[in-house]
Formats: C-alpha cells, structure tokens, sequence
C-alpha cells in the first residue's frame, strides 16, 4: 500500500509528519512519499539521523505551501505548486492508493472536490470521524466539511456513515441516529425536522436502521453508531467532546497526584487510567476520511504529532482497502436501479 502524505501540512509540520511517516513504513509496512519542500523534508530526516531516504520512504518535491489561515475557495489556484495541490493531483493520476494532510481542512475539502472528485451522486463530501463512545464508537458525520447543509445531505451522510460504520467498526446493522436537541420527531428546526422524514423513509424502507432523533448527551452512551449532522454542528459537538476529555484527564491527573496516598492509589489503576487516556487521545484514531469521494483522502487534526500522524496513515491503509468507496458507489447504482 502506498500512502501520499502532505509533508507540509499542519502546526507541526514538517518534523512530526516525516516522523510519523518513518513510523507508519517500519510499524504498518506501507510505502510512504511524502509531498513537500525537498529541502525541509530532508533537514527533518537528517534530526531523525538519517542522511540517505530509508526503503519505503520518496519525497516528491512542492515549494508551496498552504497556510492554516489561507483561504481555502483560491488556495488552489493561488497556490497551484502547493504539498496539498501536488499531493491530490498524485492520488488522482494513481501514484498512491490514499492521501493524508493535517493542512487546511478547506483547502483540503475544496481541492479534493476539484482533483480526487465526488462519486457519482453524491451531493456533498463529508468529514466522517470515529467518536469514543461506551458502545465502542460512533461514526460522526459531518464533522465540518459542511457548515450549511440542506435535508438531502443529511439522508446521504447516513447512508454513507451506514456503510462506513459496516466497515470501520464491524457494526452488522449500525444504527443511525440524528443529533438533535430532542428525541421526538417535532424537535429541531426545519432542517432536522425534514431530514428525519428523509432518514425514518430510508429506515422503513430498509435502506438503513434509523433510530431516530438522539441528544448530544446519549451519544457517548451508544445511542448510535452512526451520528447524523450538519458540519456546524458536528463541528462544535466534536471539539467540546475534544475539550471536556482533556479537561477530565488533566482533572484526574492532579487528583492522583495531590498526595503520596493518591500517587500510590494511582498506581494501583494504572492501566485502567493509560486506557481511559487513550480512548480520549485523538492521535489514537488519526484522522477522519472525506466520504463521499472517489479516492480516499484523510484528514488528519491540525495539531498533530508523530503518533497521529502514524495512525491517521494506518487508517489511509484501511480505508483503501476496505472496500467503502466501492460500496458507496454499488449503493448508489443500485438505488438508480430502482429508479431513484
């Protein structure tokens, strides 16, 4: 399998990505080429002791890069020579089986439409991130790839989240679920009240299982394995999630640590704690797929260091070999069969 990865894409670039990158050739046993500035690339290989490009790993030169504050609808054509531009067009002309960038989700999404392209029927890509849940996760979709979405979305975000869920988390008959702020089928405004029309006619129709309206507060119970919503929303849902398991692990850390007795009581559930961390830690998961699109493309978060980079790799392995694009797109053929 061979993974393109922007080089120069995110806070930490481009050491942590060159160092997850090693990582994920010597862990996962994948192939790696990493879209960049040459000459960073390899002054970040030379800190990790390497004078000469170990096997597995190539460097495909770009000069530009596209900044986290850049403005995501002329990036591209601003920046045409970009890690991020040179990266999709690469996928696109099937010099690599996925792409990873922790760049501009933006940019990412606007120039993944444009080079890598939307399946055939599919209205909108959309960010499909795995969510901790006590169930053993959810699927979140969209996540912030669409901040302004109309109902159709929502019904193709399920069906798509469906099938991704089938596949990522072994779920046999997943259950699909539409984040609102009430469990009856009134609640919400006009967009959720008609995308749950949408979703239940799917469900009674037996194109997913839908389970109906959830609230933000069951979700990490189970209530779903498939979280329905717009980008807006999904976004916000997703990052106070983010906030309030940082916050909850800092809180234990200095409880655990505020005496000898809570430092031995520590000890004592140690594993349990280093568990709980890491069903929080975002680098564990990688990254969220762009769904929708007919090459896997990664997003991996902003932030992230070596360990995330690594994972969200490895999850650009699975995902292409996974068979979800094909299966959203023999989905869609065969509801054009049935004259949808």
């Amino acid at each position: 399998m061979h993974i393109l990865v922007d080089a120069m894409g995110g806070d930490n670039a481009p050491l942590e990505i060159v160092k997850g990158s090693l990582d994920a050739i010597s862990e996962l046993g994948v192939e790696v080429t990493l879209v960049g500035r040459g000459e960073d690339i390899l002054a970040a290989l030379r800190e990790q002791g390497l004078d000469d490009l170990p096997k597995g790993l190539a460097i495909s030169h770009a000069e530009q890069v596209v900044l986290m504050d850049d403005n995501p609808a002329s990036s591209g054509r601003e920046k045409p020579d970009s890690s991020l531009a040179v990266g999709l067009r690469m996928l696109a002309d099937g010099e690599g089986d996925a792409f990873v960038s922790a760049g501009n989700t933006g940019a990412l999404l606007s120039g993944a439409i444009l080079t890598a392209k939307r399946i055939k029927g599919i209205r909108r890509a959309a960010l499909a991130p795995v969510i901790p849940t006590k169930a053993g996760g959810a699927i979140m979709i969209d996540s912030g790839a669409n901040l302004e979405c109309k109902p159709e979305y929502l019904l193709q975000f399920g069906r798509m989240g469906s099938l991704y869920a089938q596949k990522a988390l072994g779920r046999h008959n997943p259950k699909v679920g539409l984040l609102n702020i009430g469990t009856e089928e009134s609640k919400g405004p006009e967009l959720q009240r008609e995308a749950y029309r949408l979703l239940k006619e799917a469900g009674d129709a037996g194109e997913i299982h839908f389970a109906g309206n959830i609230e933000g507060r069951d979700v990490a119970f189970g209530a779903a394995d498939v979280v329905v919503c717009d980008g807006f929303s999904g976004n916000i849902f997703l990052k106070t999630m983010e906030g309030v398991g940082l916050y909850f692990a800092d809180m234990l850390k200095g409880l655990f640590t505020k005496s000898a007795l809570t430092k031995v009581s520590a000890l004592m559930v140690k594993d349990g704690l280093r568990a709980f961390k890491k069903t929080l830690d975002y680098a564990e998961t990688g990254g969220s797929p762009l769904l929708g699109l007919q090459k896997p493309v990664i997003k991996a978060h902003g932030s992230s260091n070596a360990k995330a980079i690594k994972n969200a790799v490895r999850q650009a392995r699975d995902f292409a070999a996974g068979g979800v694009i094909g299966a959203i797109q023999a989905s869609l053929l065969s509801k054009e069969g049935d004259g949808e």
